[in-house]
């Protein structure tokens, strides 16, 4: 096994906790679950990571709004602020050039 092997293991562990870490702090204070972590990276004080929140559910399903927040964590993987960043309809498409 290479050295650089079990570094990488442990930052790819770190990521996926701080992943669940943030949708499960972000829950707990909008009171909405959420629907998927759609971005993480480390930063120099901690981790931060974009989840996406159902935040109103409408027939078809496509047409649901949906918010898009950057939470920012410390490095031990404790929220410390978020902000949502976008909302948006679940069948939208980014164009982005």
């Amino acid at each position: 096994m290479a050295p650089a092997e079990p570094a990488r293991r442990r930052r790819k562990s770190k990521a996926a906790s701080v992943m669940r870490s943030a949708a499960e702090q972000l829950e707990q204070l909008l009171g909405r679950p959420p629907e998927s972590v759609s971005a993480i990276k480390p930063t120099e004080d901690g981790w931060e990571a974009h989840v996406e929140v159902l935040e109103l559910e409408r027939i078809p399903e496509t047409t649901s709004v949906m918010g898009s927040y950057r939470v920012v964590l410390d490095e031990d993987g404790d929220l410390v602020s978020y902000e949502r960043i976008r909302r948006y309809t679940r069948g939208q498409i980014d164009r982005r050039a």
